[in-house]
């Protein structure tokens, strides 16, 4: 499924960040949410990750211009989500966990009158069948099961064919068939040039998806990157194997690169750290042989985008 007009061609990508926010500053009475934030997003996909509490939602509300804020500036797509949402919102698209849809409205029903407020939708048969609805269209809100009221919610936020959409927990509660149609979708809106903000707990999907992950934490971004960059940071791969117990590790460091690391982390089981390329795998094995060890289980560990969140936040994503 393309997401523009037949007959046309993708919008041109856009230069200037999709969103802008500065200092950004909001309070729930005594509690201080989101305090001081600063983040910009270009095109793309860009994930939004936090534990709960640290103030992604309510970051993602008040651009989404559900909340307004206490202090800084929010802009989306150049405009103030709050003073300027009649301009904003004909070019924007927001999911919402809780449905946002009338639980007495038909499923087809209700993505049918989403599409008619919009001069080029996306196909909605198309639509329909993509997101697996076609069994459902005549059932109500109410009487739809959590996954496809939640694949309801990510269609009615893509049936306008926005410039930008917030996308909240879009696969939470999917079977993994619907949870990989929903990445292609995604996928597909960015190569069409529909810029997306996305907020998840699976930090695969964020891995597999965006272009541009930050990570919120205590109100404020802690860190933001490309996925590849944020998991290179300090820490690099690691080489792991297993042989017998007590080798000289000593002798071993010596026959790495300058800036490696080794460890027997417990009898019999190694750690080698640092770049691991593979010259650095085949100098392992040749003082295996050298010291006639017979390695077993060699594997190389790439540091991920959860070990970065757990090392940033020092929290589970859940917790």
């Amino acid at each position: 499924m393309r997401s523009v007009p037949p007959g046309s061609t993708p919008r041109p990508p856009v230069q200037e960040p999709v969103l802008h926010i500065e200092g950004l500053v909001k309070r729930y009475g005594t509690k201080t949410a989101v305090d001081g934030l600063d983040l910009s997003a270009g095109p793309g996909v860009t994930a939004v990750l936090g534990p709960n509490g640290a103030g992604k939602t309510t970051t993602v509300e008040t651009c989404e211009g559900y909340r307004r804020p206490d202090a800084g500036v929010v802009r989306v797509l150049g405009l103030d989500p709050v003073a300027e949402a009649a301009r904003l919102r004909p070019r924007v698209g927001v999911m919402l966990q809780s449905g946002g849809v009338y639980s007495g409205a038909r499923a087809e029903e209700m993505l049918r009158h989403v599409a008619r407020l919009h001069a080029h939708p996306l196909d909605v048969p198309e639509l329909i069948e993509r997101l697996g609805l076609g069994s459902c269209g005549r059932t109500t809100y109410r009487r739809l099961s959590g996954g496809q009221q939640q694949r309801l919610a990510l269609a009615l936020a893509v049936v306008g064919r926005p410039e930008l959409v917030f996308l909240d927990e879009p696969t939470a509660g999917l079977d993994p068939q619907a949870r990989r149609a929903t990445w292609d979708l995604v996928r597909d809106l960015r190569a069409d040039g529909v810029s997306v903000i996305l907020t998840t707990h699976h930090m695969d999907e964020a891995e597999q998806l965006a272009d541009d992950v930050a990570i919120i934490d205590g109100g404020r971004v802690i860190a933001q990157g490309a996925p590849e960059e944020l998991c290179r940071g300090d820490a690099q791969n690691t080489l792991r194997f297993s042989g017998r117990a007590g080798l000289d590790v000593g002798s071993l460091l010596k026959a790495l690169p300058p800036g490696s690391e080794a460890a027997e982390l417990a009898p019999g089981t190694y750690r080698v750290g640092g770049e691991i390329d593979p010259q650095l795998l085949a100098t392992v094995t040749a003082w295996c042989a050298q010291h006639g060890v017979m390695p077993q289980n060699i594997a190389v560990e790439r540091h991920t985008l959860e070990d970065v969140f757990l090392e940033l936040t020092g929290k589970e994503l859940r917790g």
